[in-house]
């Protein structure tokens, strides 16, 4: 044990370890004092001390379509302390993310959804215990209903992870309902399918057949039975609460640009 002991101490510093130092060390110090909202020619932008904010990576200048976006962004500027840490702005950094990403790449985003919504976690069943097969009957079920009505599309769901492939009418349909969108609705909605494995909830999402929380607890069907079996794991529940974050941060996009 001793052994042990010594060894993890010479490599405190690797990998995890090493890179909460850096991060610790490599913050930005916090560099204005005053942050604001104001109008521009297409939208709203934040300001620190009275000069327009721009991404970090490609210095582009951040102009978002919304006010609600605006004042979240200049909130999480606003509380940071002596140090400016990123981990800590997550309406920032979506907003940066999209703002990089370009308005080129929202024929590749619409394509993400659509192609999460083929392989689609609802669609996907399990075959026991009959406890999860009738949770994922009540919730998913409910959720595809709406959607074929809404859309006027049909699924296929299948028990077990062998691929089944969906009628391709339905998926074009699907693709149908995100042509127009604009680039921060579609970076939301990629958000939300990744922190989801769901492309149909966050369709769903967007055009308000379902509630953030009713997508939520959709999403985490087979996760919450697990809890409730063994109970939840201490890191486990603190990655879960760090992806509601950055998943209601995306729903606040599109509350936002519905708005």
């Amino acid at each position: 044990m001793r052994d042990q002991l010594e060894d993890a101490q010479k490599h405190i510093n690797d990998g995890y370890g090493r890179a909460q130092h850096a991060n610790r060390v490599e913050l930005p110090k916090r560099f204005y004092k005053d942050v604001g909202v104001a109008p521009v020619d297409g939208g709203f932008v934040v300001t620190l001390d009275g000069r327009q904010v721009h991404t970090p990576g490609r210095k582009i200048p951040v102009v978002v379509p919304a006010a609600a976006i605006a004042t979240i962004m200049a909130e999480e500027w606003a509380a940071q302390g002596e140090f400016i840490d990123p981990a800590s702005m997550p309406m920032v950094r979506l907003i940066n993310s999209a703002v990089e990403s370009g308005d080129e790449t929202i024929p590749a985003f619409r394509k993400e959804v659509i192609k999460f919504a083929a392989s689609d976690l609802m669609l996907y069943r399990a075959d026991a215990p009959q406890e999860l097969v009738s949770e994922q009957e009540l919730v998913w079920d409910k959720a595809l209903v709406k959607l074929a009505r809404h859309f006027g599309v049909r699924f296929q769901p299948t028990i077990g992870i062998i691929h089944q492939a969906q009628p391709q009418a339905s998926l074009d349909r699907l693709a149908e309902t995100l042509d127009g969108e604009n680039l921060f609705v579609l970076t939301a909605l990629v958000n939300i399918t990744g922190l989801t494995g769901s492309g149909l909830l966050a369709i769903g999402l967007w055009h308000r057949l379902f509630t953030a929380d009713e997508v939520w607890q959709a999403a985490h069907v087979d996760e919450d039975y697990q809890i409730g079996l063994w109970g939840q794991d201490e890191e486990a529940a603190a990655r879960r609460a760090q992806r509601r974050v950055e998943f209601d941060t995306a729903v606040a996009v599109l509350d936002a640009l519905r708005a």
